[in-house]
């Protein structure tokens, strides 16, 4: 969300989503600026943007014959200008768009194409270092899972062989007593 923020105030734009997309739809990890949480793919303007290795931009979205009759366009957010930075992992998988929107048409400087594309690594690293840490305390977890079946096998094995030998020790004192 810190990033979003960040992407819409410098760059002057009053949206800026973290957009993962999947086979049916564009979803919003972050969004600043707007409530939707997702849309459909076939609509999606990041669903464009992930075909790129650079930032996708449309300047007026109006005038753009892939988007002027889109739904996004037509109706709320009517959206003019967009700009998206591919969310590209380390080995090559391109997952969604770091992307800044506005309603009104605009032309994207090279400083704030390279500060849309910046933010776009820090997502995924992001995303990266969360995955990292979950499959670390997935570690952590079946390790301690793995030494309380441990221990409870150890006690039970521990009380089988202590009632039979209780037995023998008794039966021993009596012979030795006698």
């Amino acid at each position: 969300d810190r990033i979003t923020r960040i992407v819409a105030e410098t760059i002057g734009v009053p949206i800026a989503l973290v957009s993962p997309i999947d086979r049916d739809r564009q979803w919003f990890k972050s969004h600043h600026g707007l409530e939707a949480s997702e849309t459909p793919r076939d609509i999606a303007f990041c669903a464009h943007a992930i075909l790129d290795d650079g930032v996708f931009i449309v300047e007026d979205a109006s005038k753009d014959p892939r988007f002027r009759n889109n739904p996004l366009v037509t109706t709320d957010p009517a959206i003019r200008f967009y700009a998206g930075a591919p969310l590209t992992t380390a080995e090559g998988l391109m997952l969604g768009t770091l992307c800044a929107i506005d309603t009104v048409p605009h032309q994207l400087s090279a400083s704030h194409r390279q500060l849309l594309t910046a933010p776009a690594t820090l997502v995924i690293d992001e995303m990266e270092l969360r995955i990292a840490l979950q499959d670390a305390m997935q570690s952590v977890s079946d390790a301690a899972r793995r030494e309380t079946l441990q221990d409870e096998f150890i006690s039970r094995v521990t009380h089988e062989l202590r009632t039979p030998l209780t037995s023998i020790r008794g039966a021993l004192g009596l012979l030795a007593d006698s």
